[in-house]
């Protein structure tokens, strides 16, 4: 006889991957969250100590810039920017979907230009070490290329999907009703 999920059932989809990525990032983002709170936490621990590390703070201010850029790249992923859509709600039929396009070009424009003077600030700093860290400067600027790339990704995705789908409004957030139906994108 055989038990329930020892296999006697139909298999499990394989994950897109997608969702897959989607989760490598959530779990990235975790983790920095961790590092940034051991460090945060071992920085106030010394200096009480009265044995102050050097490194803390300007780590710190590293791994929250990290940090933001993962939040970023998940926002963009389950498209839950700050949109104010007064106007484009006032909109049906064509008008909307090329208001919705044109806004998505100007995601897809912001992300590139992000992606393109990330690769300068990279070379740039590249050179100069960190003041309390054996670390290149550069690394505060390396999470912006992958950031602006995925938003420039994603918003050319949308704009197909919008296309592709016919819908006459705007996506809608990922994890709502709609957007389970529309799929989560790249």
């Amino acid at each position: 006889m055989n038990t329930p999920g020892a296999g006697s059932g139909p298999a499990r989809p394989a994950r897109r991957p997608a969702a897959l990525a989607d989760l490598a990032l959530h779990v990235v983002a975790g983790a920095f969250v961790v590092l940034l709170l051991g460090t945060v936490t071992a920085g106030i621990v010394f200096r009480a100590l009265n044995e102050p590390l050097s490194w803390t703070d300007e780590g710190a201010g590293y791994l929250m810039v990290w940090l933001g850029c993962l939040g970023w790249m998940i926002a963009t992923r389950r498209r839950s920017h700050i949109r104010i859509r007064y106007f484009l709600d006032k909109l049906s039929g064509p008008p909307s979907r090329v208001a919705e396009t044109l806004l998505q070009a100007g995601v897809a424009l912001f992300g590139a230009v992000v992606a393109w003077y990330s690769v300068h600030l990279v070379r740039t700093n590249a050179d100069i070490e960190a003041i309390s860290m054996p670390l290149a400067v550069a690394w505060m600027y390396v999470p912006l290329l992958p950031a602006g790339l995925l938003t420039l990704a994603q918003a050319l995705v949308d704009i197909a999907r919008l296309w592709r789908s016919g819908t006459a409004g705007p996506l809608a957030p990922a994890g709502t009703a709609s957007a389970g139906q529309q799929g989560v994108g790249l």
